[in-house]
């Protein structure tokens, strides 16, 4: 019977799980009497950066040297510009559809507040800028909308937004962000719930009544609001994630989020490490089909760039119309779900770590869908779990990079790639 031993820390030791699963090592062998094949470098060996793409957290430019720091290293994560089109259109929508109704004082104004993860995170900007775009309430900068927090804009005097109108059934609204902020508490940690569940209660206190829609960089940040304020208030909130709890509440007057498609990047995650480790193409079990049938579906699924050396999951807005499609997040994908023969991919281990263990999308739904794609590569990960604070809680972890055959990184800040490629040079 396989075990695979859990490391999921935050600020304090590791705990150690032993949980049950099929596949992996030969029936009656455990999976600690499995050693790495030493005669590779570990500067060699397979790594996978995912859900933080290596660059520059002030322009957005890619850390090549990270990204090329072997030949078998890539990225995994989602198209982030596809995905925040999808969600600025997704509120538009709602508005059209819901004018009269949501407009709460009757001033003809339709106010937002946005709730903002991490102002040097790429897939933050690009949401921030996505919903900006599509209500018309950005404003250029540099050639790029600006994604600058704006603070307190009841007025509408902010410089980093500006009032937009739409028309509805033959009457103009103007739409106003009233408020955002990048949801970051006292110890450093972004994308932060809790940050966000009290920030609304100050923005209610100050101008409730003009609080139309809330929307949020991601799920735990908008379910966090909507908890403490939207929900009781009938005001609409749209995230970014579909993590299980946000689709479930799209029935109790969610507005909407958006599936990135976790499934497909829990997989490609793994897979990328296993064709490595199998010494096949890396397409295979991906855009090619491999001897199990394991294919995904290029253009639909996710798209590729080899200049990026970066895999791209697309996205898929969930709403009223479609949620109870989405209801279980931590589901195998059909098209990946079949399980690899053992005798051709033999069972290898991997280091892997999560940025931040209490990160809602990341340990509810990445995580979980991780261990279940494991068991069909016969892949044995240790998962460590960071602080979402420091690297060095999580890069202390990685003292014998000699026992592991491959590596996943999640990093903390998406500047520090050169703090793990150290440790495996």
């Amino acid at each position: 019977m396989k075990k695979r031993k859990v490391l999921a820390t935050l600020m304090t030791t590791a705990l150690v799980l032993s949980l049950a699963g099929c596949g992996g090592a030969s029936k009656g062998e455990s999976k600690s009497a499995e050693s790495s094949d030493s005669s590779v470098a570990n500067a060699d060996k397979p790594l996978c950066w995912f859900n933080r793409q290596p660059s520059n957290s002030s322009t957005g430019e890619l850390d090549m040297d990270a990204l090329k720091f072997n030949d078998n290293t890539y990225y995994v994560g989602f198209d982030a510009n596809q995905g925040a089109e999808l969600q600025g259109q997704m509120v538009v929508d709602y508005i059209k559809a819901n004018a009269d109704k949501i407009d709460r004082n009757g001033d003809g104004v339709i106010g937002y507040v946005l709730a903002i993860g991490d102002i040097g995170h790429n897939d933050s900007i690009a949401r921030t800028r996505g919903v900006r775009s599509a209500l018309g309430t950005g404003v250029d900068a540099n050639g790029e909308v600006d994604s600058t927090p704006a603070g307190t804009n009841v007025d509408g005097k902010a410089k980093v937004v500006q009032d937009a109108t739409i028309e509805v059934d033959g009457k103009e609204y103007t739409v106003r962000e009233l408020a955002s902020q990048e949801m970051k508490n006292a110890a450093g940690a972004t994308w932060d719930a809790a940050t966000a569940g009290n920030a609304i209660g100050t923005w209610e206190a100050s101008f409730g009544d003009q609080i139309d829609i809330v929307v949020s960089n991601n799920d735990g940040m908008g379910m966090s609001m909507f908890n403490a304020w939207a929900k009781d208030n009938e005001v609409p909130t749209f995230g970014y994630d579909a993590n299980s709890d946000a689709v479930a509440a799209i029935s109790e007057g969610y507005g909407g989020t958006i599936s990135q498609h976790a499934d497909v990047q829990a997989y490609l995650t793994l897979r990328v490490l296993r064709n490595a480790l199998d010494g096949v193409d890396v397409d295979t079990g991906i855009g090619t089909a491999d001897e199990a049938g394991n294919c995904l579906t290029e253009g639909e699924d996710y798209r590729y760039s080899e200049e990026e050396r970066s895999y791209y999951a697309l996205n898929v807005a969930v709403t009223a119309d479609n949620y109870k499609d989405f209801t279980d997040s931590t589901k195998v994908y059909d098209k990946v779900s079949k399980q690899l023969d053992e005798s051709k991919s033999p069972s290898k281990k991997v280091w892997l770590d999560i940025y931040n263990a209490s990160d809602n999308f990341l340990s509810s739904t990445y995580q979980p869908l991780l261990q279940n794609y494991d068991d069909l590569l016969n892949l044995n990960v240790d998962y460590i779990g960071g602080d979402g604070q420091t690297e060095s809680n999580i890069t202390n972890r990685l003292g014998n990079p000699s026992e592991y055959d491959a590596f996943a990184i999640n990093m903390v800040k998406t500047d520090n790639a050169s703090s793990y490629t150290s440790l495996l040079k």
